[in-house]
């Protein structure tokens, strides 16, 4: 039977698992029921458990035959700290956490290969099913690496897998080299002197000093990076004082910043340490920066990438896969894992839904045959049996 017909055989309990995960959101390094439910499931069907990797990480291990071989295949399970308003049956019963970002069906997808090739794999090898926790900037990938992941579970190769909102159900997008952004957020605290709003003779003004910054920042971008380097530096945040009539003494900026390589973080954050320093000191406030790394840009391995555009091409058709697809903005924590081992990562359509991040998305249940089904491709694929 071939692969999606058999998992489609089992779709309405991925649904409900799916569901189930959604109505209990939990965040980053918080997933423990979602780890629970990860690790019953898999040693349901056999597969060896290992829990707490990295915190609330799970890793799943799979051998068949005797290959030397191993893939591993990675799942993030974290939410996000919004309050759901889809109105769904399944929506979340945590007030103020929302599965906003499809992490549940990433997981459930997952789930559903892992049986797939417990119950019916034709492959020789290992597979190496990795959960991860705290995707969403709390440094999940890095923790679980951290804690010997690839050295206790050992990867010939990685992959991962997000869906995409307006992108047809059915169809992938994948492309080679980087092609999501690294991702840094910063906090630039300003101090300088608070007075009353009538006597700003007396005050050192801290707004004024982050008011001025804040448009400084963004000369690093137009006049510091070079025009072939794609990067975006936004403030999105300024904070300062609570009254009409208080000249306030300190102000905040928080923002992020993106990049498609690590070097040109590197300027950002130079520059920006530069700017906020001596246009504070200018107005005679000092200025104090927090740069915080967060994600280093996602790589896609060249040939990786054509391997798993290859597995979505045996299952949906040439037609309905795009091997070059275009470079975004956003980040993603499995980047570190991609450094650390060769890899690849794609997009699965998820139809025209609200977009990520939002407060009415909601994962496409349709896709997860689908997504189940790329993965046990490409392991059977990447870890083919000898033909005798």
């Amino acid at each position: 039977m071939p692969i999606l017909d058999a998992i489609t055989t089992f779709h309405d309990e991925l649904t409900a698992i799916r569901r189930d995960i959604h109505a209990h959101p939990e965040l980053g390094f918080q997933e423990v029921r979602t780890s629970e439910i990860v690790a019953g499931l898999l040693a349901s069907w056999g597969i060896e458990v290992h829990r707490q990797v990295g915190g609330t990480g799970v890793v799943g291990v799979l051998r068949k035959g005797n290959g030397a071989r191993s893939i591993g295949l990675r799942a993030d399970m974290d939410a996000l700290p919004i309050l759901e308003a889809t109105g769904l049956d399944y929506a979340s019963q945590t007030k103020g956490v929302m599965h906003a970002c499809g992490h549940d069906g990433h997981t459930t997808m997952q789930l559903g290969a892992a049986r797939y090739l417990a119950e019916h794999g034709n492959f020789d090898g290992t597979v190496n099913f990795i959960f991860q926790p705290a995707e969403e900037g709390l440094g999940g990938a890095q923790a679980m690496l951290k804690d010997g992941l690839l050295s206790r579970f050992p990867c010939d190769n990685v992959f991962g897998m997000h869906n995409r909102p307006g992108l047809d159900l059915g169809r992938f997008s994948i492309g080679p080299g980087a092609m999501m952004a690294g991702g840094a957020f910063f906090d630039i605290t300003i101090n300088g002197r608070g007075a009353h709003g009538a006597r700003p003779e007396e005050c050192v003004d801290a707004v004024l000093a982050a008011a001025s910054i804040t448009t400084a920042l963004q000369s690093i971008v137009a006049r510091n990076v070079k025009p072939s380097d794609t990067a975006v530096l936004s403030v999105t945040c300024l904070e300062a004082g609570a009254a009409y009539n208080v000249i306030p003494e300190t102000a905040v900026l928080r923002g992020t910043a993106r990049t498609f390589k690590r070097e040109t973080m590197q300027l950002i954050e130079d520059n920006m340490r530069r700017v906020a320093t001596f246009i504070a000191a200018g107005f005679g406030a000092t200025a104090e920066v927090d740069f915080r790394f967060l994600f280093a840009p996602l790589v896609n391995d060249a040939a990786e990438s054509d391997a798993y555009a290859d597995a979505a091409a045996a299952l949906v058709g040439e037609d309905k896969v795009e091997r070059n697809g275009r470079p975004v903005m956003g980040s993603e924590d499995f980047s570190f894992m991609l450094e650390a081992c060769a890899g690849a990562y794609i997009n699965i359509g998820n139809g025209a839904s609200a977009p990520v991040h939002n407060d009415r998305y909601d994962f496409n249940d349709e896709a997860l045959p689908l997504g189940a089904a790329i993965l046990a491709q490409l392991v059977e694929m990447k870890l083919p049996k000898a033909v005798l």
